[in-house]
This record gives structure tokens, C-alpha cells and sequence, in this order.
């Protein structure tokens, strides 16, 4: 299956959105590129414009960045100086059937989606590219705990907070290097997960005894779980590496006033394999507009 004759418009974005063009042009997909115009690398099938130039009336399918849009509707690129706006008045132009896809989303995507009633894909809230995504996290981890470490991996006791997409790879990832590893979750099935896969398992709500012994604490979880009480009960050189979604859920305000290493890394596959990062997103994104065009084909 070939994406011929669909318009798509990529918008913005970083170092992963060149992968995603790469992939679309293969697919001999009809490309606009906005954003790009500082880009020195040109692809076959793609075209460079501006957010004014385009025929929007004519486009199957917007591709924003990984971040999607600001609260004020603007698209931040590293290839363009230019000012980029994503507006109600912009996407009314665009035929019914359009799709907006996006890594994640804000109130200002969400409203304006609502007002629209175009058809939004939030490319970060499924599972498959939440998966892939944890093996560069996990990758990413292991190099910062080893930059801010002058001990091992190996042999070191490390808790991870929560089992979920993230959290069971890294803990995986972790225990492979020879970490001693325990998990912490609520639900009794995941408890019950972590102790198959050969970990030590503890309820989140015993955490304070969970981390006095602990030389490595990562988190996974998007609310307030390392407190200032959690903190208080680590051994002093502990490092506390939190992968939450900004603004993590760490108090890193206590733990710089206990001298005890706190650093906030969410966003690591886009940091640590952008290439990789990209190419996730680029078979997730053409899976999805191959899909979309059958549909639209069977309707016909």
C-alpha cells in the first residue's frame, strides 16, 4: 500500500520530524513542508512553503510536532525563524475529513479540535508509541544515572515508581545490568506482575520504608509521589531521576535543600535518539494515514 495522492502537511518540529518526511516521501505521499525553511536537506516529493502559501482546502492530514502547539496556538521549529500559528480560521479550511496528528496535546489543541470537529490523533497516548518509546527512556536513564553516579549500575538498589509503560522497562532494563531492583505500584495485578518478572514488589502508599535503602530512585509516575517526607528517608547520596511529564513528581525544592541529586528528564527518546525517536513515529503516523485513505477508498 502506497499513500499516493494523499496531501499531507508537516508543521514544525525537530530532528524526529525528518524521519517522519523520509518515511511519507517513500510512500510517495504528496508532501507540504511549513517550517522548514532553514532545512538544507531537500526530499523528493516534498514541497516547502509557508503557513500562508498553502492550499489548505486541500490537505488530508496535518502533522504537528511531538509538543503540538503552545497555549497561543504556536508551533515551535528548529528550522525556521518564522512564526507558525495553528487557528480555528486555518483548520475550518480544511476538508471534513482531515486529521490532525500530534505527539501530545493542551487545552488550546483540545478547544479548538472541539470547535472544529476535526478528527485528532494523539500520537503519545497510545500504547504501541508509549512502548517503543520506552527503550530510548530506558537507554536515556542508564545514561544519566551513570553521569551522575561514581558507583555502578551493578549491585546498585534501585526503586522504580509505577509499572506502567515506562516503569516496566526500565525496571527490566535496570535489572539486566545488574541492578537490585524494586518496583512500586497500587493495583494488586501489577504488584503481582513485578514479583513474577523477579523483582522485589512494594505498595506505593509503604514508600517511606520502600526507600531507605535505596542508592537510585526513578520515577514514572506524573503526580506528586516523591514528597519531601519520601525524600527525607533516603540515604543521603541517593539520585532521584524523574521521567513524569513536566512538572514531574518530585519535590525539587526539598531535595535541593537536603543536598540530594533530583534532575527532571522527561522527553528523553527525543533527546538521546532523535533517529530512532523519529522512525517510531514515522511507522506509527504512515500505519495510521494508510488506514485512513482504505477507509476513505471504501467509502467511495
Amino acid at each position: 500500500m502506497m499513500l499516493t495522492g494523499m496531501h499531507v502537511a508537516v508543521i514544525g518540529g525537530d530532528a524526529r520530524q525528518l524521519e517522519v518526511i523520509r518515511k511519507l516521501t517513500e510512500l510517495d505521499a504528496k508532501l507540504s513542508l511549513i517550517g522548514f525553511d532553514q532545512l538544507a536537506h531537500s526530499f523528493t516529493g516534498a514541497t516547502k512553503t509557508s503557513i500562508d502559501e498553502i492550499d489548505v482546502s486541500d490537505l488530508d492530514a496535518i502533522i504537528l510536532p511531538v509538543h503540538g502547539t503552545g497555549l497561543d496556538g504556536k508551533v515551535n521549529t528548529i528550522f525556521s525563524n518564522e512564526p507558525i500559528f495553528i487557528t480555528e480560521e486555518l483548520l475550518l479550511q480544511t476538508p471534513k475529513h482531515c486529521t490532525v496528528y500530534t505527539g501530545i496535546s493542551n487545552s488550546y489543541l483540545d478547544e479548538l479540535m472541539e470547535a472544529t470537529q476535526r478528527k485528532y490523533v494523539q500520537l503519545f497516548e497510545r500504547d504501541d508509541v508509549a512502548i517503543y518509546n520506552s527503550i530510548p527512556t530506558a537507554e536515556g536513564t542508564i545514561m544519566i544515572v551513570i553521569q551522575h553516579t561514581d558507583f555502578t549500575i551493578h549491585g546498585s538498589r534501585v526503586a522504580v515508581l509505577g509499572l506502567g509503560r515506562v516503569g516496566m522497562t526500565v525496571a527490566r532494563t535496570f535489572a539486566a545490568l545488574g541492578a537490585k531492583v524494586k518496583v512500586g505500584a497500587r493495583r494488586s495485578e501489577h504488584l503481582a506482575r513485578i514479583s513474577e518478572m523477579g523483582f522485589e514488589p512494594f505498595q506505593l502508599q509503604d514508600i517511606e520504608k520502600a526507600v531507605q535503602d535505596i542508592d537510585i530512585c526513578i520515577n514514572t509516575i506524573p503526580t506528586m509521589i516523591v514528597t519531601a517526607s519520601v525524600i527525607s528517608k533516603m540515604p543521603a547520596h541517593t539520585l532521584i531521576v524523574d521521567l513524569a511529564s513536566k512538572p514531574g513528581g518530585t519535590d525539587f525544592r526539598y531535595a535541593e535543600k537536603r543536598g540530594i541529586k533530583a534532575l527532571l528528564a522527561p522527553g528523553l527518546p527525543g533527546v538521546v535518539a532523535p533517529k530512532t525517536a523519529g522512525q517510531i513515529l514515522a511507522n506509527v503516523l504512515s500505519q495510521l494515514l494508510l488506514n485512513d485513505l482504505t477507509k476513505r477508498k471504501e467509502k467511495k
